[in-house]
């Protein structure tokens, strides 16, 4: 489906950068693109310190009278701008669309967000397909006219069911999105997709980690309930940051309404956070985010 956001598909290109910060960056951007017949029509940077810190920007150009072709134009940059500011980057151009595959469980409101959000055109994806351990959201997928894949997870066999979802998505996920799939990874399967793997915990992270944060949250009496979605590591929801939100509650909520309010949180956070990522708004630094939203 076509996407709706504000930028031509099928002429910005995007640049993400990380170097030492220093002066004449910017300068040295910018003429390169403008020597090349490109036309930056979007600018975001960020320094950790003005002296000595590590420099992030995000910049979006249009293609439509580059002088160079895509492959030329990268090495002409590492060459003479790249290498001269000890930069890591890359360039990714929004018509190539980003594969996306969905996993969930029986919780359907982060996954329908996201069709939602897709099926609108609000979402540059190429959503690939749904993968669930349960059949419960079969119906729901398919009314989108998405591929539904049922892969139960037996406890004694776990590896058989990560293994089956692997072959399900190979070569169709640029991005896998976990719309609250009540599975724990393993490291051999997140280190296959590095900061490619993106999750919703229903709390605000690093309060309640694990299972049940909601029963957590009411043990502790808390006042304010949120959600994380975060790029997943091996290290259960310790992964970096993407988005937060917040909710007030009260004394007067249980378990159940703390659940129902959470709902609402966690729909937003997360397609807020793969929005981000499809849009190439992240640049993942330790175990930081910078988000360019």
């Amino acid at each position: 489906m076509s996407s709706d956001v504000s930028e031509s598909h099928d002429t910005t290109a995007r640049l993400l950068i990380t170097c030492p910060d220093k002066p004449g960056i910017v300068a040295a951007v910018s003429t390169f693109f403008f020597n090349h017949g490109a036309n930056i029509t979007a600018l975001d940077q960020y320094s950790t310190d003005p002296e000595g810190g590590t420099f992030f920007t995000r910049l979006e150009f249009q293609t439509p009278h580059l002088n160079i072709g895509k492959s030329v134009l990268m090495k002409a940059f590492s060459e003479t701008v790249g290498k001269r500011y000890d930069m890591d980057w890359r360039i990714t151009y929004a018509a190539d669309v980003k594969k996306v595959v969905l996993l969930v469980s029986k919780h359907d409101h982060a996954l329908l967000e996201l069709l939602w959000r897709w099926s609108r055109g609000e979402l540059a994806a190429d959503i690939s397909m749904v993968i669930s351990n349960h059949e419960d959201l079969r119906e729901s997928v398919e009314g989108f006219g998405l591929p539904f894949h049922h892969v139960p997870v037996a406890k004694d066999d776990k590896p058989a069911a990560e293994q089956q979802v692997l072959t399900l998505i190979e070569d169709q996920a640029d991005l896998v999105v976990l719309a609250r799939y009540m599975q724990v990874l393993s490291e051999s399967f997140v280190s296959r997709f590095e900061n490619q793997i993106i999750n919703i915990h229903h709390s605000f992270l690093p309060a309640f980690v694990g299972a049940d944060p909601y029963q957590q949250a009411y043990d502790k009496g808390v006042k304010i309930i949120g959600a994380t979605s975060h790029y997943v590591t091996s290290e259960l929801d310790m992964g970096p940051i993407i988005d937060q939100s917040i909710l007030r509650v009260s004394h007067r909520d249980t378990v159940k309404t703390l659940r129902e309010k959470g709902k609402d949180i966690e729909r937003n956070v997360l397609a807020r956070a793969v929005r981000c990522h499809l849009e190439d708004r992240i640049i993942v630094h330790g175990n930081k985010t910078i988000v360019f939203d």
